[in-house]
């Protein structure tokens, strides 16, 4: 079946499952092969099928499903370079179109002689599959419907070009590999570095969902816009009360332009040492990157925020034009200070030295943006709407005077607050 003539899509990390059934494809009816271990070969295959179908929540052809699979998560050089700006240019389409020529004969293969020659039924059901509840724990329910769509996709094409082109538009509409198919991502420290891990439940909240800090959430706005259409932007830094919608105003802009090529590593400080194994993992690719640092501040004894600074900027190797950093802190200052800073003590002849040293973080973010604790009459309206959002039919009056009661005992106004009170009236109904 040609496998072994793949030129770029080859070294694939699930591709054992390809050339165990190719083996059989080329030889199920081989005379010099034990026909029961060939059958064993096969049934062992099925169940590697199923085992994904249950894994990624695939329904349909399952067989159709596996090779969507492999090409919609196989990095290679045309895939890269497909990413987002669409069909690549020059010689390397041509080693492309060679491998979409051999998914094309896998797609188009007719597994009837085979399930007769090894007397084995177990094929029907793994080309007609339905699933179980229709999602998967790698893939959440979006994702799985793009690859079932796009398996329903080739296999409706009638030859190779027709295959290069509707895979090749998949790459421009929602890119390659785990950085293509996932929103969100954590990281995991390794052995030998960092690995970009995909977060597969993730908050799909919007910033309409975000009742007033209307200023506030068009700074954030402008600011992304211009990273996404590849301008001039800068690093930001939301600080502020704590529930006043910072954290959740970041999860929403990665909702906003997740389809414009925007994606979002989460890091905590303990893993800044990584950062620049991380930015190196990312840095070449066609996505927009935002690191994520939610709730940052330092105590005077923790240095982490040294490896930060020199990321941001100082380090000697520039900032790639396709990351931000955006993060969230309570304090405005990050580092924390006290007054024996600002003394004249002899401990330190040069004061100013370190407090300019403890500010000089806050000062590497372009972007600052305040969320306060909103007034009464602001707590009031979010708790209002949140109401009409969510159904909850009360007396206005009696509402609000539940809200100003639930307030005074639950951490003060905010909005996390008011979500959190109308959670709870939602839960007595």
């Amino acid at each position: 079946m040609r496998t072994n003539e793949l030129i770029l899509y080859r070294h694939m990390d699930e591709g054992k499952l390809l050339w165990d059934m190719t083996f059989l494809m080329e030889n199920f009816d081989n005379t010099y092969y034990n026909p029961e271990d060939l059958k064993g070969l096969l049934f062992e295959s099925v169940n590697a099928l199923l085992e994904m179908a249950v894994s990624h929540g695939f329904e349909g052809n399952l067989w159709h499903n596996y090779l969507t699979y492999l090409l919609a998560s196989h990095e290679n050089a045309y895939s890269t370079s497909c990413e987002i700006v669409g069909k690549a240019a020059g010689s390397i389409n041509v080693a492309a179109e060679h491998d979409f020529s051999v998914f094309k004969e896998l797609f188009d293969y007719d597994f009837s002689e085979m399930e007769e020659a090894l007397d084995a039924k177990c094929l029907s059901m793994i080309l007609n599959y339905e699933g179980m509840d229709g999602h998967g724990k790698v893939f959440n329910k979006r994702i799985r419907e793009r690859i079932c769509a796009l398996s329903r996709n080739l296999a409706d094409t009638k030859d190779a070009g027709e295959f290069s082109d509707a895979l090749t538009q998949f790459y421009k509409e929602f890119g390659v590999g785990k950085l293509g198919l996932h929103k969100a991502f954590r990281v995991e420290h390794m052995e030998g570095g960092a690995r970009i891990v995909p977060i597969t439940k993730i908050a799909h909240v919007h910033l309409d969902d975000l009742v007033g800090y209307e200023i506030a959430k068009k700074k954030l706005v402008d600011n992304t816009e211009a990273f996404v259409e590849g301008r001039r932007a800068n690093n930001c830094l939301l600080f502020g009360d704590a529930g006043t919608g910072k954290s959740s105003s970041i999860k929403a802009i990665l909702n906003q332009y997740y389809d414009r090529g925007l994606r979002m590593i989460e890091v905590y400080k303990h893993q800044f040492q990584d950062l620049n194994h991380i930015i190196s993992q990312i840095k070449n690719r066609n996505y927009k990157f935002i690191i994520y640092m939610d709730d940052l501040s330092f105590e005077e004894f923790e240095i982490e925020y040294k490896y930060l600074k020199a990321v941001i900027e100082g380090g000697l190797e520039r900032k790639p034009d396709n990351i931000l950093i955006y993060a969230t802190s309570n304090r405005r200052h990050l580092i924390r200070e006290t007054f024996r800073d600002k003394a004249d003590r002899d401990e330190e002849l040069h004061t100013n030295d370190t407090v300019q040293e403890k500010l000089s973080l806050v000062a590497r973010f372009g972007v600052t943006i305040y969320f306060g604790k909103p007034e009464k009459k602001e707590f009031q309206e979010i708790v209002s709407r949140l109401a009409v959002r969510n159904g909850i039919d009360m007396p206005k009056e009696e509402l609000l005077l539940e809200a100003n009661k639930w307030e005074l005992s639950h951490g003060g106004m905010s909005g996390r607050t008011a979500q959190q009170f109308i959670d709870y009236l939602m839960g007595k109904r």
